[in-house]
């Protein structure tokens, strides 16, 4: 039962106004410790290899959250659960900024070749940042820790997508049994330490792989790998599944639906799933201003179908991650990145009994 408090709260909050830019996430009136749904913001971009700009994707998505709409057909009263997005982390944002440009130059004379000239100082610069990515890891993981500790459903908003380890590392200690996770992206993710970076947004599936409690790797959109990539997925003796572009194309044009398609990757998931996010799983349209943009991928409504059928199939949503959500040079990226925050979230809270929607338990 919510308290007085929280109850009053839901019964003055018109869902119909304009979003209160003085209120929380969304224009709802929760506080983190109220709500049942807490997003953790990780300003965090230190190792993108192309386009910067994803540390300033929580705010762009804060903001456009404003105009999001409340109402879903499936989800009624989602508003209500509980929703709220904690302060960025001023240290965390401020080590990003100061880390980015040293990591830049470091990328820079990587692709120039490592002339002799400033070898010695580049050549101290990843043992400085791995230091400051396991600094990263530890702080998520206790943040994240005490939060699941006290009951709420946890999403990691970055930044780029080396930010949520630490979130896994915390769930693994809690779920001991084990747990899969389902990618969406374009990238598999899975290069040890790129460019020397043991933290590289291009490193965060081969890190999570080191957890035994990751017992499956459903990779969802891939569209870009290398061969040391490819040579890890097949000698993985099936612990990562490839649902690739090329394959979901085919079956398409073979004339496939996506349901049935949804249903075979489905199919490779345990009972507790993590979905881990990046946004350039979907087509670059809907996310033009994310750092590595890749040709194809999934429209808005087939990457939110098939979040909808994990959990009509039962299964267990234990956390999440949106990254990659960068502002580039339109409101857009934030628009898209809201509303899809807004659907991982209250669907990750109807598989953990936290909501009722429609049609739960009725995926084939």
């Amino acid at each position: 039962m919510p308290s007085s408090t929280l109850a009053q709260k839901i019964a003055d909050f018109d869902p119909n106004a304009l979003g209160d830019a003085a209120g929380g996430i969304f224009g709802l009136p929760f506080t983190p410790e109220e709500a049942q749904v807490v997003v953790v913001p990780v300003p965090w971009e230190v190792t993108v290899s192309y386009r910067a700009g994803t540390a300033q994707g929580p705010e762009a998505i804060r903001e456009a959250s404003l105009q999001v709409d409340l109402y879903d057909a499936d989800l009624p009263d989602a508003w209500k659960l509980g929703l709220a997005m904690e302060q960025e982390d001023e240290l965390i944002a401020q080590t990003s900024r100061d880390l980015r440009p040293i990591a830049a130059d470091y990328i820079g004379w990587l692709e120039n070749g490592q002339p002799t000239e400033g070898a010695a100082q580049h050549s101290q610069v990843p043992a400085r940042l791995n230091a400051e990515g396991d600094k990263l890891l530890h702080w998520l993981k206790e943040k994240t820790g005490a939060l699941l500790d006290a009951g709420k459903a946890v999403v990691v908003l970055g930044g780029d997508h080396s930010t949520p380890l630490g979130f896994l590392h915390a769930l693994a200690e809690r779920h001991p049994d084990g747990f899969g996770i389902l990618q969406f992206d374009a990238h598999c993710d899975l290069r040890p330490a790129y460019e020397g970076f043991k933290y590289s947004h291009a490193s965060i599936m081969y890190n999570a792989l080191e957890l035994p409690e990751v017992k499956k790797l459903v990779q969802v959109g891939i569209r870009d790998m290398c061969q040391q990539e490819a040579s890890l997925i097949e000698h993985s003796v099936g612990r990562v599944a490839l649902f690739g572009q090329r394959f979901m194309s085919e079956e398409k044009f073979a004339k496939k639906s996506w349901k049935k398609v949804c249903g075979k990757i489905i199919a490779q998931l345990p009972q507790k799933v993590y979905i881990s996010f990046d946004i350039d799983g979907l087509d670059p349209k809907l996310c033009p201003g994310t750092g590595t943009p890749v040709p194809g991928g999934l429209e808005y409504e087939e990457a939110t179908y098939l979040l909808r059928q994990v959990v009509r199939s039962g299964r267990q949503i234990i956390g999440l991650d949106l990254n990659e959500v960068a502002p580039g040079d339109t409101d857009w990226n934030g628009i898209v990145g809201a509303r899809l925050l807004y659907q991982l979230c209250n669907w990750m809270a109807v598989s953990q009994g936290r909501l009722a929607a429609k049609g739960v338990g009725s995926a084939e």
